[in-house]
């Protein structure tokens, strides 16, 4: 297998093994399911498709980084460390930083939508 080809091999299990060992990344997947269903459903613009396809590779991203430095600090430091407890949380952290923007995106992209559907029951 070529360096490349194995590059990517590596990635892609890297992404799977997030996506089946973690809840928090189904959770996110089944989110940007149901955010790409409204958007076909709301009939999104080509920047609002941008800005939501942004939105969700950047929350996945996020989990997954998150996955990769809890792994590296439970195997350099199995037992409690305030250190090892600070990454685990900061990672933590950059995951709820980028979910908080993807529920202001989806307000900013979907409220008008949503706002109308419900004006006109």
């Amino acid at each position: 297998m070529s360096r490349l080809r194995r590059s990517f091999s590596n990635a892609i299990q890297g992404i799977g093994y997030t996506i089946s060992h973690e809840a928090n990344m189904k959770i996110h997947l089944f989110a940007a399911a149901a955010a790409i269903i409204l958007g076909i459903i709301a009939d999104l613009t080509g920047l609002a498709w941008g800005l939501l396809i942004i939105t969700i590779i950047m929350v996945l991203t996020a989990e997954t980084i998150n996955t990769a430095i809890e792994r590296a600090v439970d195997q350099i430091s199995p037992k409690p460390h305030p250190l090892a407890k600070a990454a685990k949380d900061a990672a933590a952290g950059a995951v709820l930083l980028t979910a908080a923007n993807a529920v202001v995106i989806a307000f900013i992209l979907f409220g008008p939508y949503l706002l109308n559907l419900w004006q006109n029951l």
